[in-house]
């Protein structure tokens, strides 16, 4: 959004979008407030404690300005993607950093928002890691096609290789069925399923979620019909169901390695 001066070693950081949450606690800081997916929601259990004194201050969608001044934040952290219309208001408040998009390109904005946070090197650090890993893990499943799919409230998706997710797999050198390279979109973050095709949504082995409880009863219908309950990995016992938190919403370096622990865990 142009030039920002931000403190050498900033103390009270809100972030406004859910990848954040999981930089500042990937680097041992916590938020003094965040953002939240929806009003009320708890915030991610993947992350454990780091984020017990962490304060609501609105939606992803709409910020609560009030709450943000309150806070006194020495920096705020958030998207240009879901509140470019909100920087001038913000930057009043506090130096502000925006990245420019969320999910395919996680890993540049967690090296951004860590040179924000004067944490850049290290940063740097857990991304190498989580990327060697990554390597060590997938060569042992390196001849396994991974499906991934998402119950949502009103559809059905099948995740595809510029997905958060998809990204994480594609680093562990995991190959993905041929309908989930979604090779005819231009945006290869997912793809629509109903239950009529879930056929593509097959493979060696699927990993599937629920984002909230309406896609949760989706999900259970959908799991529970003869359609899904045909597919080569549900019957060969190889269908997964894994926290929406950590493999959709997760977004960050912690949750990257929590999904090469399934991947460990689950793949045989």
């Amino acid at each position: 959004m142009g030039e920002t001066k931000v403190p050498a070693q900033p103390r009270r950081v809100i972030v406004l979008d859910t990848d954040k949450l999981d930089t500042m606690v990937s680097l041992g800081m916590s938020p003094v407030g965040a953002a939240q997916a929806t009003e009320s929601q708890k915030w991610p259990a993947y992350l454990g404690s780091a984020l017990s004194a962490t304060k609501p201050v609105g939606t992803l969608q709409q910020p609560n300005l009030e709450a943000i001044m309150a806070l006194k934040p020495d920096l705020i952290l958030g998207t240009k993607f879901r509140q470019a219309a909100f920087y001038d208001k913000l930057s009043k408040i506090a130096p502000t950093v925006f990245t420019e998009k969320v999910g395919v390109t996680w890993k540049e904005n967690f090296l951004l928002d860590a040179d924000a946070l004067g944490h850049r090197d290290k940063a740097q650090d857990l991304l190498n890691s989580y990327e060697q890993r990554a390597r060590t893990v997938g060569a042992k499943f390196a001849k396994q096609k991974v499906s991934i799919v998402r119950f949502m409230p009103t559809e059905i998706r099948m995740y595809g290789p510029q997905s958060f997710s998809g990204i994480v797999l594609g680093d562990a050198g995991i190959q993905r069925p041929q309908p989930q390279l979604l090779e005819t979109q231009a945006d290869r973050r997912f793809g629509k399923l109903s239950q009529e095709n879930i056929a593509q949504a097959d493979g060696d082995a699927i990993f599937y979620s629920a984002y909230g409880d309406a896609a949760a009863k989706s999900q259970a219908a959908v799991t529970g019909g003869p359609l899904w309950k045909n597919l080569t990995a549900v019957k060969s016992g190889n269908a997964h169901n894994v926290d929406d938190e950590v493999w959709m919403l997760g977004i960050g370096v912690t949750a990257a390695g929590r999904i090469l622990d399934d991947l460990e865990k689950y793949l045989q």
